[in-house]
């Protein structure tokens, strides 16, 4: 069976009156988050110039120098390493990023050249905050929450961070750029040049996410599967790299902050008789098992930590 996709044009979010594509675009929306957990969006009211702005600087940055990219190295005392790395830390040669923090945050390391990289990079940062708000608020409707329910339960923006990413070509040996998973936040936004190479995974059934002019890629996370107890999808996907291109690309995570405490809302689980189908957690702790995988790669993939790691027997 062939599967593509969806791709949600949320002009109407941005138009007065216009109930009616609302309605439309969230019942699509709804129908890709229970099957997919993926979808993309345009006109989502991040301007096209700078999401291309932003790539542009992110492949000069990625072109400099070692010496030169080491200069912007992590920093010290945030959740996660912010700052230029290299991923998988066992494994050199698949990729590069640089992670920053809200712009507020005291954790930023930016690097200093390209000149206008941090002005871009901070620009961004708040147009997708507020674009991944929207996307919340949708798909609060999404699951018939009281209003602006999600919005207040995932109210602290310090935890948000975004990743400038570059794959490296393939090699003979080996085109994996990062291997399936699935993400441990609320939302993700992906948005990517035209290399390609981002998979979704439906059936056992690998589904490529085709490059498009001034889309986003929408994805959810772990958090939002357990709040609904399945009923929307986190979903699996990969990055396969190609030969002879470098891959750029931008992902943001629309996270929870770490003190949250995290389980099936009552609305999916005792209130309608269905048993929860995962244990509550503390997201912080979830997050550093999730780390430690990266950190510390376990010698067998059955003990990689994902979120069945809270899955009752149920």
């Amino acid at each position: 069976m062939d599967y593509s996709i969806p791709t949600v044009d949320l002009s109407p979010f941005f138009r007065e009156n216009d109930e009616d594509g609302k309605k439309k675009a969230i019942e699509v929306i709804r129908e890709a988050c229970s099957t997919y957990g993926f979808f993309q969006i345009v006109n989502h009211g991040v301007p096209p110039t700078l999401l291309c702005r932003a790539l542009e600087l992110s492949k000069t940055f990625f072109g400099y120098s070692d010496e030169e990219k080491l200069k912007s190295s992590p920093g010290s005392g945030a959740p996660l390493p912010a700052g230029y790395s290299r991923q998988p830390l066992h494994s050199p040669d698949k990729n590069e990023y640089m992670l920053m923090f809200p712009p507020s945050s005291t954790f930023n390391v930016y690097p200093e050249n390209p000149p206008e990289f941090k002005e871009v990079l901070e620009e961004v940062f708040s147009h997708l905050t507020k674009t991944c708000s929207l996307i919340e608020s949708i798909v609060n409707e999404c699951l018939d929450l009281p209003p602006n329910f999600l919005k207040e339960y995932n109210h602290d923006r310090s935890w948000d961070f975004m990743a400038a990413l570059r794959y490296f070509p393939a090699t003979e040996a080996e085109n994996n750029g990062i291997t399936e998973h699935e993400d441990g936040n609320c939302v993700t936004f992906v948005f990517q040049d035209q290399v390609g190479g981002l998979e979704v995974k439906k059936n056992d059934q690998w589904i490529p996410v085709t490059p498009a002019q001034d889309t986003i890629v929408v994805n959810l996370g772990d958090v939002i599967q357990v709040l609904s107890n399945n009923k929307l999808k986190s979903a699996t996907h990969r990055v396969v790299r190609v030969k002879g291109k470098s891959r750029y690309s931008y992902a943001f995570f629309y996270n929870l902050q770490g003190d949250k405490w995290v389980e099936p809302l009552p609305q999916f689980s005792k209130d309608i008789g269905e048993p929860p189908k995962y244990r509550g957690f503390l997201y912080k702790e979830y997050q550093a098992l999730r780390m430690r995988n990266k950190t510390h790669p376990p010698t067998k993939p059955e003990d990689v930590i994902h979120i069945t790691h809270y899955a009752t027997t149920t």
